[in-house]
């Protein structure tokens, strides 16, 4: 049975929502909006028997580094290796078309074997935290920067490993709190479909991390679950997630392709942006 793949259109993506919804992810109808706007040519749908199957993301940080995310196939769909050629054509797209020196992606121990077959190597772990939503109830007010700093910037570049600025100012618009210091650290949190997300947090320093962590934290609202991402290597901001009453509920491993020159500081990761963004 072919699989057909084409670029992914706005007409798609409520198939899309859909899909992760399906799966239980947190990604909104906005989020979906911002893969697009971002990924532009490079995000695509898989489909059988005339119907849309599955679908992958890419987002790319300049010619260093490009990140693979939301690669989803329909459970009607599975076991047909929907996914790998989706995976195949994400990597022709960003190598052989845009001339991407390094592609990263979190990957879940199931999809982790299918990454490595494809010539993926980790590089470390992640794990994604949870505070139930039972705490005193606050209605969320919109704080946040009116534009990054240029430190803001040049910060993130160094920790992350890249540029990613019109990220940040896509995700800054669509945040409901967010802060930054006069070091150039820097923090947001946003609605998702199950739960508030905090991040992307980078921080000049672990004070300034922790800080930062904090004040969005008490920013969100207490019938929400929050979500908040993190390093594994990151030993101060998981201690506060486990002082502030958040649980580990998911593993995952960052991975990378190539061998381009792009590396990260996940000590001064206080919050990924989300896994299928870094």
């Amino acid at each position: 049975m072919s699989t057909t793949l084409r670029v992914l259109s706005k007409t798609d993506l409520d198939f899309a929502h859909d899909l992760s919804r399906l799966a239980g992810w947190n990604q909104t109808r906005r989020d979906w909006e911002r893969f697009l706007s971002l990924g532009k040519e490079g995000c695509f749908l898989a489909g059988q028997d005339g119907r849309p199957a599955g679908t992958a993301t890419t987002t790319c940080y300049g010619v260093e580094l490009a990140w693979i995310g939301m690669v989803l196939v329909h459970p009607d769909f599975r076991r047909r290796g929907i996914g790998t050629e989706l995976l195949r054509r994400a990597l022709s797209y960003l190598e052989e078309e845009k001339g991407i020196a390094c592609v990263r992606l979190d990957a879940t121990p199931e999809g982790r074997p299918l990454y490595e077959g494809l010539g993926f190597s980790a590089e470390w772990d992640l794990s994604r935290w949870v505070l139930d939503g039972s705490r005193e109830v606050k209605e969320p007010e919109r704080s946040v920067p009116l534009a990054f700093s240029p430190e803001a910037f040049a910060l993130d570049r160094l920790v992350f490993g890249a540029d990613r600025s019109e990220l940040l100012c896509s995700l800054l618009a669509g945040s409901f709190a967010g802060t930054q210091l006069a070091d150039g650290s820097f923090g947001l949190v946003r609605e998702g479909e199950r739960a508030s997300y905090l991040g992307p947090v980078t921080a000049a320093s672990t004070a300034s991390g922790l800080k930062i962590a904090e004040t969005l934290i008490q920013s969100c609202p207490g019938n929400h679950a929050v979500f908040w991402d993190l390093p594994d290597e990151n030993i101060p901001a998981k201690e506060l997630a486990v002082s502030l009453g958040f649980r580990p509920v998911r593993r995952l491993t960052r991975m990378r392709r190539g061998d381009g020159k792009s590396t990260s500081d996940p000590l001064r990761l206080f919050g990924l942006a989300e896994p299928g963004l870094g």
